[in-house]
């Protein structure tokens, strides 16, 4: 493909969504209105994310996909030149894959809204929330500026923050307030080690500060840096103890919400440890990595023990809240992973991120919809004599929930299992100068953590699926439940791509990991290969 088109598909990848967001606000023409205002909005912002999918389509077919740890796509102008910092887009193996899963999980969300507006004020404002959120997102993976990056980081939160206040449930408003404090507070302290990269590296260029792999900085800046951006992104990632904003904002959140904050808003913070602490401070990050290491398989053991207990009969868990601990632990797989230090870990890592992508905003599609049909996501009550006993009830919803748990929990053949299964490889055999017995040790808790996840998720079918009052042969008869709707066919259309790449990323992980694994190898060796 012309590097002139690509350019302006990967600016239009940023632009459009912002735009599109301004125009949302607008009143809509006559001609378009619809049966009313609120359907036109929701169409435009179904219409304004299919444009920008197809455009991260077109830019992933034109990817030169025989050099993927060459930034291509690259725009670089001036932007504050008493700064230097400028507008510097470009995108390679590592962050194309993150580029098109954001534009395909926005896009789902602004088709299952059109057909389930969501309870709140006017749509315009959803709208044009989502997507700010998509620009917002698509830009932290689309920019090669310090400065910019944090700025298309800060940008996410504010929309989040009022898609949770304002069109969620329960304790929406202390939920929305614990996203945006943690986050904000995060960001503050990340903005003070980029300031110091910047400065001392005498550029806020990504693609340069990575090439010359920290030589500017000493060992002790590199510390002060990279520990304060590993703090800034780990409360994003999330990782442990800086998670637990994350249960509140789930459980409070809109589908919609809850779908790009697990799928798309989790990654940005692992995205920035790949992206800007291994290749820019390596000395540190080789300081911490086992520190990280540790920190992550606490959080893979925690979020499965987090989930067992609400899981348990009588507990009355809440599936939503359920499915984002177990986020914590599979993002802590992915922490593992660059936490090895080689490009097994880290391209494991890369893989779990697409995959938790695709299989959680799944769950949290599936989950919303049940609480749509039923009134509840409480797992007792969803799993007693009147509750959901979905094979029976809705056989295809039961069908999806139960591919969706099976694939969380990393059954071989589907895309859940490649990423854990690379970071824990990775565990085995760390990078030289790190403990390889420590490492050994992560990596047998992180295989515990595999048979826990599998234990909580098929407790999570076996209730909401089969019930939790099954009729013995000739005892009895079932009770009488409830009419329960089925798939229906936007449904249907919405949730069968994530099934399909699900599938196919198990099947055919070549075709993720040969584009993340050259670009890997480049930035662990600092651009010099």
């Amino acid at each position: 493909m012309n590097h002139t088109v690509q350019q302006l598909l990967l600016a239009a990848l940023v632009v459009l969504p912002l735009l599109g967001s301004a125009a949302a606000l607008l009143p809509a023409p006559p001609g378009l209105r619809g049966r009313g205002p609120d359907q036109a909005v929701l169409r435009h912002g179904v219409t304004v994310t299919g444009v920008v999918l197809a455009a991260a389509i077109a830019l992933a077919a034109g990817f030169d996909h025989d050099h993927p740890a060459r930034m291509q796509a690259q725009t670089d102008i001036g932007w504050i030149p008493a700064l230097d910092i400028r507008i510097h887009l470009g995108v390679d193996g590592v962050s194309l894959p993150l580029l098109v899963l954001t534009a395909l999980l926005t896009f789902l969300s602004a088709l299952y809204a059109y057909f389930n507006r969501p309870s709140g004020p006017s749509p315009k404002a959803f709208v044009a929330l989502l997507l700010l959120l998509e620009s917002g997102t698509l830009a932290s993976f689309a920019v090669l500026d310090l400065m910019l990056f944090f700025l298309a980081f800060e940008m996410v939160l504010i929309p989040m923050y009022f898609l949770i206040n304002r069109w969620g449930s329960g304790e929406r408003e202390r939920a929305a307030w614990r996203f945006i404090l943690y986050t904000l507070l995060g960001s503050v302290v990340m903005l003070l080690g980029l300031l110091l990269i910047g400065i001392k590296g005498g550029t806020f260029d990504m693609v340069a500060l990575a090439t010359d792999k920290g030589s500017e900085l000493s060992h002790t800046t590199q510390l002060i840096a990279a520990l304060a951006i590993i703090v800034g992104l780990a409360v994003k990632a999330p990782m442990w103890p800086l998670h637990s904003w994350l249960p509140d904002a789930h459980t409070a959140a809109p589908t919609v919400g809850s779908v790009l904050l697990a799928g798309v808003l989790l990654k940005m913070g692992t995205y920035g440890l790949v992206r800007i602490v291994l290749p820019m401070t390596p000395g540190a990050a080789h300081t911490y990595a086992p520190y990280l290491a540790a920190f992550a398989v606490v959080g893979i053991i925690y979020g499965s023990l987090a989930c067992l207990a609400l899981a348990r009969t009588g507990a009355k868990g809440d599936l939503k809240r359920l499915i984002a601990y177990s986020s914590v632990g599979h993002m802590g797989f992915v922490l593992l992973g660059i936490a090895t230090l080689t490009p097994t870990g880290v391209n494991g890592a890369l893989f779990a991120n697409i995959a938790h992508g695709l299989i959680t905003g799944l769950l949290f599609f599936l989950v919303g919809a049940l609480k749509d049909r039923s009134g509840t996501t409480d797992l007792d009550q969803l799993a007693g004599t009147s509750g959901a006993a979905l094979y029976g009830r809705a056989p295809r919803l039961g069908g999806l929930l139960a591919f969706g748990a099976v694939a969380s929990l990393g059954l071989p053949g589907l895309a859940g299992f490649w990423g854990e299964m690379l970071a824990m490889f990775g565990a085995f055999d760390p990078a030289d100068g790190l403990s390889r017995p420590a490492y050994l040790t992560y990596m047998a808790f992180a295989g515990l953590g595999t048979l826990l996840t599998a234990a909580y998720m098929l407790i999570v079918v076996r209730r909401v699926c089969m019930g939790d009052h099954p009729i013995e042969p000739g005892v009895g008869t079932e009770p009488e439940r409830p009419a329960l709707a089925d798939v229906n066919g936007h449904e249907f259309a919405a949730w069968s791509p994530l099934v399909a790449l699900t599938v196919l990323a198990g099947l055919w992980p070549a075709a993720l990991l040969g584009l993340t694994d050259p670009a890997v190898q480049q930035l662990l060796a600092g651009g010099n290969r």
